[in-house]
């Protein structure tokens, strides 16, 4: 790796260069990444590398039903969720809005319609005070896996099983991401029937 720095160059690609690496070596490649005078495209699972080193994340526009297309996010990867979040926040409001103008628009059906109004279902309740604890079970497991995947003779040792816990890894990523968002959407319907 030294003698490509060493070298005059204006663009520098990495895949997963935090694989294997102890503190010392990271530390050392955080600040060569962020020093770097040219464009680096980085790619990694390491999310508080890429905080800590990108100025923008190039991440699938709807990661659960990925069509192909890509959108940038300003900053590193915890900001790519928020504004995520800021834009699922906007087509809600959208949506709502949308609810609230074609119920306005039809004429009421029954007297039953809005007997539920302002209280959270069994269902949500149920998923709000669970959400956290699935979630610490997910992480405990993820951990389980990069500890697996941190041996480096895993791979060469197990090729077919170095996939396997790669792809659970990455599911297992995908579903606290998916849970993440569910109980933000239900915490934010609490504090709106609440307030």
């Amino acid at each position: 790796m030294a003698r490509i720095l060493a070298r005059p160059s204006n663009l520098l690609i990495l895949d997963e260069p935090t694989n294997d690496l102890d503190i010392e070596t990271l530390d050392l490649l955080q600040e060569v990444v962020s020093g770097y005078q040219g464009t680096v495209i980085l790619v990694s699972h390491d999310r508080d590398f890429l905080d800590r080193t990108v100025t923008s994340t190039i991440a699938p526009a709807d990661p659960e039903n990925p069509d192909g297309r890509w959108i940038e996010y300003a900053g590193g990867y915890s900001d790519m969720l928020t504004q995520r979040k800021g834009q699922a926040d906007e087509r809600r409001r959208v949506e709502k809005e949308k609810a609230a103008q074609a119920k306005a628009d039809a004429p009421a059906a029954s007297s039953d319609v809005g007997r539920n109004k302002g209280k959270l279902s069994f269902k949500q309740k149920f998923a709000i005070e669970n959400l956290p604890k699935q979630m610490a079970a997910k992480e405990a497991e993820i951990a389980a896996f990069e500890t697996k995947m941190a041996d480096p003779n895993l791979f060469a040792r197990d090729p077919d099983g170095f996939s396997k816990i790669a792809a659970r890894l990455e599911k297992a990523r995908d579903e606290v991401a998916r849970m993440e968002e569910e109980w933000l959407e239900l915490e934010i319907l609490r504090e709106e029937l609440e307030g």
